[in-house]
């Protein structure tokens, strides 16, 4: 009878803030906006980085990485989140839904682990800047790429499909903007304390531990700060360190009060009000915090765009 039941389910109903009909038009335009200002902002600095050899160092490839990750995190959540609010009711297929959840997963895991490196190759590159090319050589460099990567692609295979084996019985209604993983376990019609227990430990691992490695790497980093005999170099590294903190506080803290909370933790439009501050703010935020307000990105993007405009002039 379950098994019938959950093949009746063909598509599902994303209710996004259809409680505010009267919202709904102002938020389409604002968040309409965010996601051209991300992709945009990403997009520069995915094309920056490739075309010019002298970023091709550990530190600016993070952030080609972490660029990417952010395209695809928004690209996977913006254009459906859009369709929600210019409707009362967005309908969206079980298989679209199984999609959105797994490439949330993976974006949204291999970003926790590329932040908890790039913290690492920070606190390398200020700690122990003589012995830096040694430890950060091309060869650590691409295994904390790999890891990355695969740790978000393993979590996204084994939670999607596990959440995706449970029956769904009637109800077809998601109280939120995306297939998140908690939204859509709400309309399971199973005992998924077994699942809960797993997504509890899981989430400690993939979220806690490398929040844990950038705090501690930003410590070091601090007390080595603090050791600069130059006031403005110490103003500057403490301004660079509180912007990644302020970035990194907000995806870590809003993803794993998402994640780690019961069924019942929170109200549900509480919960889609901290689903924005991850999924819609962060990768807005990203290339302003890490990459378009340091110095050596604007001068590798204005030399690419005297190369453009002295490519033109020579053409014509």
């Amino acid at each position: 009878m379950k098994r019938q039941n959950q093949s009746s389910v063909v598509e599902f109903i994303l209710l996004g803030f259809s409680n505010f009909p009267e919202l709904q038009r102002q938020l389409f335009q604002v968040f309409l906006v965010i996601y051209l200002v991300t992709l945009m902002g990403n997009a520069i600095i995915i094309v920056v980085i490739s075309l010019e050899q002298s970023l091709h160092v550990p530190m600016y490839l993070f952030l080609l990485n972490l660029s990417v990750v952010e395209v695809g995190f928004s690209a996977v959540i913006m254009p459906e989140m859009l369709v929600v609010l210019s409707s009362e009711k967005a309908r969206i297929t079980f298989a679209g839904c199984f999609s959105q959840m797994y490439f949330i997963l993976l974006f949204g895991g291999t970003e926790c682990f590329l932040l908890g490196a790039m913290a690492y190759d920070r606190f390398v590159a200020i700690c122990h800047p003589l012995s830096y090319p040694m430890i950060m050589n091309r060869r650590v460099f691409m295994k904390l790429i790999i890891f990355s990567w695969i740790s978000g692609i393993m979590m996204a295979t084994v939670q999607t499909s596990w959440v995706f084996s449970f029956p769904f019985c009637g109800n077809n209604e998601i109280n939120h903007l995306s297939c998140e993983t908690p939204a859509v376990l709400e309309l399971a019609c199973a005992d998924t304390f077994l699942f809960e227990i797993y997504a509890f430990t899981g989430t400690i691992l993939i979220i806690m531990l490398p929040f844990m490695l950038i705090i501690l790497s930003y410590i070091r980093i601090l007390f080595a700060i603090l050791k600069m005999p130059s006031t403005t170099g110490r103003q500057k590294a403490f301004s660079t360190c509180a912007s990644h903190l302020t970035s990194v506080t907000l995806f870590y803290g809003t993803a794993s009060m998402t994640y780690l909370q019961p069924k019942s933790g929170y109200s549900p439009e509480t919960k889609k009000l901290m689903s924005l501050a991850y999924s819609l703010l962060t990768p807005l935020l990203n290339p302003l915090i890490y990459s378009l307000r340091n110095s050596e990105m604007k001068r590798a993007l204005i030399k690419l765009w005297q190369r453009k405009v002295d490519l033109h002039t020579f053409l014509n």
